[in-house]
């Protein structure tokens, strides 16, 4: 508590006590008292608020537990809500230095203007038309 032991508390009590004199220690005392009752009210009501907003009190929190998030499984459920809808397949880019095969370099004409990954080691490709 803000470095001070209890020595240390002692020794500012007994000088606070000399400091503000006997005629307005009660007084001061009292407003203390004051504070710390409705700082109390305070956090009682706090928590009745938040205990009000949660809700049950029952969370299984063990099943909230992040360790037990598998991403793979959630993907799955979602996707097995819905029918598997069908999209037509684009045809593989070739890249740099590969050779594609005949049916697919027939249809890459198509794709001319799609990007290319830029080589492993090399600078990024330059976008001009970028914002």
């Amino acid at each position: 508590m803000f470095g001070i032991n209890g020595g240390e508390l002692l020794v500012l009590l007994v000088v606070a006590a000399v400091v503000i004199g006997p005629e307005r220690l009660p007084a001061y005392a009292e407003q203390l008292a004051g504070w710390v009752r409705r700082l109390r009210d305070l956090a009682r009501d706090t928590r009745e608020r938040v205990g009000a907003e949660l809700g049950d009190p029952d969370v299984d929190w063990a099943a909230l537990d992040p360790r037990r998030y598998d991403p793979r499984r959630i993907v799955r459920d979602a996707l097995l809500d819905d029918p598997p809808a069908r999209t037509p397949s684009r045809p593989a880019v070739p890249r740099p230095g590969r050779t594609a095969p005949a049916a697919a370099a027939a249809t890459t004409a198509a794709f001319v203007d799609a990007p290319v990954p830029a080589a492993a080691g090399g600078p990024a490709p330059f976008d001009d038309e970028a914002t």
